[in-house]
């Protein structure tokens, strides 16, 4: 009996699917996302893919070993406010920290920027009368009469999550656990959540914020992964079924309704992980990833295989202090809609027409003029080849809303408003490569563009160029990247302890016993989980900073200098990623270094899918010729007849000559005329600046 694994993968417009074989062959599947209910989109797929493996369901579902699935439910309930009914238990005087946040105003010369609306009403954050100092301990007893009446008037609130947040209760978690019982006690069916199990580390406006965020979203994620749960059950589904978490790695279900906030950028998580797979194959250690969806284009940057980690993210303004991978996010896919300022600029996104109703070229209602129809309009789509002839393109609709929506008002010709769209999003996109390089003292030059999403290839060429990266490789699942990175994770789980301390004074006997309790934490979920000991790695990090200064800089040590305590070599470690951040060291002047908090990823490796290598067919692609097309050709203003290519039938060693267009069933590759494209034994395109071709044929062709 055959063995698959799927991988999923909920958008904004797409659902994507990987069905992977045990022989490293895979599927792509791709169907519209159901916002109503993520789960009919996710079922749909499924039919899908065992109807064309000619199965019933039932059947299909019994051979398929693994399920790993990637969701924005939770993403969704934030930025769309319609999340659960919350309410914050905390410390009598401090109720408003929710709102006042850090006190820091994000764009301090716009008197009309307004602060975010917190996720609980002030008539909801209830005081409770209780203190204790920064060591833990207590000051003022905790009152459980009024965490009692509290919970009365939650009940008769119809309050359905509920979120406690003392404060210093990271050094001691006592009146937290107190207000707990009486809360599970009085509100039994209320989700729960208690900042010192979620995050236990100082900094009360970061707990409290993320404390907030997983009841606020515990309740939606519950709901959605308990209906899934049960149709598969229904379905006498056998197989495992992991979430995809913000920080990369996958977790049993139970545990991510308990940490609902881990899932909140669980989609874009999966891109790094694909990235490192697909560019270790080509003999690269690091990459910039991008993935242009139909809603949203996500950058994220790989270094030594090993992704850049953030614990100070953001989603919609409210901080989110858990670990995730540093993806940034911006409303920039195939969906942008186009439009005019204030000022008469042309703008794309970050509003999208998303699944219903779409670009105006889908014929589904869509009005607005979007970054697809651009494309469309500009040659590098195929109006009778979008999704593979299942879903024509009308080219007069795309026509009639860029003409009223954009060159109109622009008073310029159909054709320079469609340009104008695609160069627009374009300079988006390369900005926001530049905030996971540049900005984090990387020259995006060094590494080679990792480009996937539906919409991605066709706008790749453009971000390269502008960026002046010489290399891009173009997955063959590129359209469903992040679904196939989530097949290639693993099981993590993150802990933190807070001990501030000088680096150089901290006790070794309570350094060492704090990284041997986070460790026991995590040996015990993973092996919980079905993980082999000998199967489990952990990376240990620090939370360092120059004496009495306001960021902290993660520095990884290895498992000797935490075992020998070797605070010497941690100190030498941190001077160096202190200056590639912020352009300066002050190790000369022997500046003490302090310790705010301590880090421990425990890491469960799982078995991934193989890739599957193709025979060499010579550099000549001729076999996989379609025909010509007219497409606009950005660099040189005008429009050529270029070459366009079948990618479903070029094969390893075959040589694409820029310009041209490849297309595939759910993406289309457009190489402008500075780069040439050579396809890898596993199906992958090297998308290279013709100047660099020798030395990528040494690579790919190996």
């Amino acid at each position: 009996m055959s063995n698959y694994k799927v991988g999923i993968d909920v958008g904004g417009t797409f659902t994507d699917f990987l069905l992977a074989f045990e022989d490293g062959s895979s599927r792509i599947y791709k169907v519209l996302s159901t916002p109503e209910d993520p789960s009919i989109a996710t079922m749909k797929g499924l039919e899908e893919m065992a109807s064309d493996l000619q199965l019933g369901l039932e059947e299909f579902l019994r051979r398929v070993s693994a399920i790993i699935h990637g969701t924005t439910v939770t993403t969704n309930a934030v930025l769309t406010r319609t999340g659960a009914k919350t309410a914050l238990l905390t410390t009598k005087g401090v109720r408003d920290a929710l709102e006042m946040r850090r006190g820091i105003r994000e764009e301090q010369y716009n008197n009309r920027y307004k602060n975010v609306v917190p996720l609980v009403e002030r008539y909801l954050r209830i005081p409770i009368d209780e203190r204790l100092d920064y060591k833990g301990d207590p000051i003022v007893p905790i009152n459980l009469e009024q965490v009692d009446k509290a919970t009365n008037i939650l009940h008769q609130e119809g309050v359905e999550a509920v979120a406690i947040c003392f404060m210093n209760s990271f050094a001691n978690d006592m009146h937290e656990r107190e207000a707990a019982k009486v809360v599970r006690k009085g509100l039994g069916d209320a989700y729960l959540t208690v900042s010192s199990e979620v995050l236990p580390s100082i900094r009360f406006y970061d707990r409290v914020s993320t404390t907030v965020l997983n009841s606020y979203v515990g309740p939606i994620l519950a709901r959605y992964l308990k209906s899934l749960i049960s149709r598969l059950q229904k379905l006498k589904y056998a197989g495992i079924l992991l979430i995809m978490q913000s920080n990369g790695g996958v977790i049993s279900p139970d545990l991510a309704i308990e940490r609902a906030a881990v899932t909140l950028l669980s989609g874009p998580a999966g891109g790094p992980a694909a990235g490192i797979a697909y560019t270790t194959v080509c003999g690269y250690d690091s990459c910039i990833t991008v993935d242009m969806g139909g809603t949203s284009f996500d950058a994220s940057l790989v270094e030594n295989k090993c992704p850049i980690v953030t614990t100070t993210g953001e989603i919609d303004r409210l901080r989110l202090a858990l670990p995730m991978l540093y993806v940034r996010t911006i409303g920039a896919g195939g969906g942008s809609i186009g439009w005019i300022d204030e000022g008469g600029l042309l703008r794309m996104g970050p509003q999208s027409a998303g699944a219903k109703p779409g670009p105006a070229c889908y014929g589904l209602g869509g009005e607005l003029p979007t970054c697809t129809d651009a494309d469309l309009l500009l040659g590098y789509l195929d109006k009778e080849f979008f999704a593979g002839g299942r879903m024509p393109l009308s080219v007069e609709k795309a026509e009639k809303a860029i003409e009223e929506h954009i060159a109109k008002p622009l008073k310029c010709d159909l054709y320079e408003a469609a340009v104008g769209m695609y160069n627009v999003i374009n300079v988006n996109m390369a900005a926001a490569v530049r905030e996971v390089s540049v900005k984090q003292g990387y020259d995006p030059r060094d590494f080679p563009l990792v480009v996937a999403g539906g919409a991605g290839p066709n706008h790749a060429c453009m971000i390269a160029l502008e960026l002046e990266i010489p290399v891009m490789i173009i997955p063959k699942e590129s359209s469903i990247f992040c679904a196939a990175g989530m097949l290639m994770s693993d099981l993590k789980h993150d802990f933190v302890r807070t001990y501030a301390t000088p680096l150089h004074a901290a006790s070794p006997k309570k350094f060492k016993g704090l990284f041997d309790q986070m460790k026991k934490e995590g040996m015990d979920l993973l092996i919980s989980e079905g993980i082999e000991k000998e199967k489990i790695e952990f990376v240990h990090s620090l939370d360092l900073r120059y004496v009495k200064q306001y960021h902290e800089v993660n520095v990884v040590i290895s498992e000797e200098e935490a075992a020998n305590v070797d605070f010497d070599s941690m100190a030498a470690r941190f001077h160096p990623q202190h200056n590639k951040l912020f352009g300066y060291s002050l190790e000369d002047e022997g500046t003490a270094i302090e310790l705010i908090n301590m880090r421990f990823a425990c890491i469960g490796k799982t078995e991934k899918p193989v890739f599957r290598e193709e025979t060499y067919d010579g550099e000549d692609p001729s076999k996989a010729y379609k025909r010509s097309r007219r497409a606009f050709l950005p660099m040189e203003k005008k429009f050529l007849e270029i070459d366009v290519f079948d990618g479903a039938r070029v094969q390893y060693g075959n040589k694409v000559v820029g310009p041209a267009i490849i297309e595939q069933v759910n993406t289309t590759t457009f190489v402008s005329p500075e780069y040439n494209v050579l396809v890898d034994k596993y199906g992958s395109y090297t998308v290279h600046l013709k100047t660099e071709e020798d030395e990528i044929r040494k690579r790919v062709l190996k």
